[in-house]
């Protein structure tokens, strides 16, 4: 569409009218976009002064120039005059509550862990990992326990399908580990005396699920070897423990116990201020004792030249027992008013 000098000064004329008329920012974007938009009149004539014939083209330019000036000056104006106004929209109503913004933290099992995991740290063990998916030599074989023992049988573990190779590449049975003992298996595998490490994980068992019972839970193990290593070292390092984890007043006592992999064994019962609604003078916590001599020799280790300490603990039972936490299954059902808490 072509444009004469006229029609420049009526297009200022309603342009400006129009601007002081605006009443609404609505209204004020829509002149806007109408006169000094993109597509809007003031582009269309300066883009249209290269059609203009060549003797009119110098002052049809810079008519359109002023043209586009002042409708612009019009627009600041109104604007001004409108406060700067926004279109409406849904805004924000300043008299209602906000809306929190959640911060995700860490589930409380792995709280457990990080925090256990940081004592032992402290005093010189290297956190250590391993594979679920285990053999029968690590998961049985290296840590005393013989075929036939009642704890390979398949109703106590989960035996998988698919088989693995051994050693020399044959094919053997495997199964999600049912202890984290394997990693420390993997580690004197790899490695030799002194070795000082902690070991945490999930692991499997085909159990009855209810109140204190779950087919899968974490464990974390210790195990430090090495020349001179006695079992005073080993209660020594637990009582250690339990003061930095259950409080400073807290009490240790051991109980003899059969563990296959490790010769003497023990339970460790403690005592604590956190306990006493639970009205029992002692609570058992974990599982312990010097490394086993078959286990020693199954990894390559000379027991006549090194010994060792091992001990194993629940984290569920760890986190049940410091928070009064009930019922094993509220780890596992993602309830938020429950995770909340911790």
């Amino acid at each position: 569409m072509g444009y004469q000098l006229s029609d420049i000064s009526q297009l200022l004329a309603e342009g400006t009218k129009a601007f002081k008329d605006a009443a609404s920012a609505e209204q004020l974007e829509e002149l806007r976009r109408h006169y000094l938009g993109g597509k809007g009149v003031a582009k269309a004539i300066l883009g249209g002064v290269k059609d203009v014939p060549k003797e009119q083209r110098g002052e049809f330019g810079k008519a359109a120039n002023l043209l586009n000036k002042q409708l612009e000056e019009a627009y600041a104006q109104a604007k001004a005059r409108l406060g700067d106004a926004k279109p409406a929209g849904p805004g924000i109503d300043l008299t209602k509550p906000g809306l929190r913004r959640e911060i995700g933290h860490q589930h409380i099992i792995s709280q457990t862990v990080r925090e256990i995991v940081d004592i032992f740290n402290r005093i010189g063990f290297a956190e250590v990992e391993g594979p679920e998916v285990e053999d029968e030599a690590h998961n049985f074989d290296a840590l005393n326990i013989p075929p036939g023992h009642p704890a390979r049988n398949e109703l106590d573990n989960f035996y998988l399908r698919v088989t693995g190779p051994d050693w020399e590449g044959k094919p053997v049975p495997l199964l999600l580990r049912s202890q984290t003992s394997t990693i420390q298996i993997r580690t004197m595998e790899q490695r030799q005396p002194p070795v000082r490490v902690i070991a945490p994980g999930r692991v499997y068992r085909p159990d009855t699920v209810d109140a204190t019972h779950h087919f899968m839970f974490h464990q974390i193990e210790g195990l430090a070897v090495e020349e001179g290593l006695t079992f005073g070292d080993l209660r020594s390092v637990l009582e250690l423990f339990v003061r930095e984890y259950f409080g400073a007043s807290a009490k240790m006592r051991l109980r003899p116990h059969y563990f296959p992999f490790t010769e003497v064994s023990a339970e460790v019962d403690i005592s604590a201020e956190m306990f006493s609604h639970l009205k029992k003078p002692w609570l058992e916590i974990l599982g312990c004792g010097m490394v086993h001599p078959n286990v020693l020799k199954a990894v390559g280790y000379d027991p006549e030249k090194y010994t060792g300490f091992a001990f194993g603990m629940g984290v569920e039972r760890i986190a049940m027992l410091k928070h009064g936490i009930p019922d094993i299954r509220h780890f596992t059902a993602n309830d938020l008013r429950f995770l909340r808490q911790f």
